[in-house]
């Protein structure tokens, strides 16, 4: 578990790096930069010959839903609400996770079923009355395709790995890179407002951070670390990141002076509401 704790701790300022300090660079470009810049610290380790027979596109089409489809989604998100929220709505992962290890070992839990209403219901509470219904359920939206993509990536690699439990993480790991980067490269040359892509020094040195520490190194201990622990585990740890992302954003980055109280007062219900989901969820017994 003491990778998934250094990545939580890692991916907490995330958040509100990007909604900050990248506000205004088109976010497709901010995607595929920032994957960009992971793979290429990761190629020099790349082992093709190591690779298990007939797992090469396994991982590939692996890395571009857990990182491609996540990343063109979450990055997008920042478009439509604050980090905090970003950091928000991102609590349902954990659902996902436990969601899809599920099906794929084809059992279902009703309550997975109530804790997603209720989560519905706690993104309905925080968007009332705060500026715009539909920029709030769009940015909602993007953080559950992102969630799904990146739970589905996690339980697939995790499945992959004990599979083959004598493959070093870091002679593969370079494949799960080429399948994001092909994602967010086609995404970025159909979308991309290429003239939000100019970068300030700054900028550019955020993008290097979040290149090379959150998303290399970060990307690489989460899935060496979900391979070793339970899906429960796993699906847990998801959420640490949440409270320390939402008070880096809120606090660190100045966000709660743009909150009016009442705002803040559904903000406050809606998490609660979202929280409770999750405990619904993780309170329903489940398989490793």
């Amino acid at each position: 578990m003491i990778y998934l704790t250094i990545v939580s701790l890692i991916w907490a300022f995330s958040f509100g790096l990007i909604g900050n300090a990248l506000l205004g660079v088109d976010s497709i470009f901010v995607a595929t930069i920032r994957l960009s810049i992971a793979g290429l610290a990761f190629f020099p380790f790349l082992r093709w010959s190591k690779v298990p027979s007939g797992s090469h596109l396994k991982l590939i089409g692996c890395g571009a839903v857990q990182f491609g489809v996540m990343y063109v989604s979450y990055i997008k998100a920042f478009q439509y609400i604050p980090s905090h929220l970003v950091a928000l709505f991102s609590i349902l992962t954990p659902l996902y996770v436990v969601t899809i290890n599920d099906l794929r070992q084809r059992q279902f839990h009703r309550k997975y079923l109530y804790a997603a209403l209720l989560s519905i219901a706690g993104a309905a509470v925080i968007k009332a009355k705060s500026g715009s219904i539909g920029s709030i359920w769009i940015g909602f939206g993007l953080m559950q395709i992102a969630g799904l993509a990146f739970g589905f990536g996690q339980v697939y690699y995790r499945d992959w790995k004990r599979a083959h439990p004598t493959t070093k993480d870091s002679q593969v790991f370079g494949l799960l890179y080429v399948g994001g980067i092909a994602v967010a490269v086609l995404s970025c040359a159909l979308w991309s407002d290429w003239e939000q892509t100019q970068l300030s020094s700054k900028q550019l040195q955020v993008l290097l951070y979040l290149g090379l520490v959150a998303s290399g190194l970060g990307f690489f201990l989460w899935n060496k670390g979900a391979a070793l622990c339970r899906a429960g585990t796993l699906a847990a740890f998801n959420n640490a990141v949440v409270p320390l992302a939402m008070a880096s954003s809120l606090f660190i980055f100045g966000e709660i002076s743009q909150i009016e109280s009442g705002a803040l007062a559904r903000l406050l219900v809606g998490s609660a509401c979202i929280v409770t989901a999750v405990l619904i969820a993780e309170k329903t017994p489940q398989q490793s």
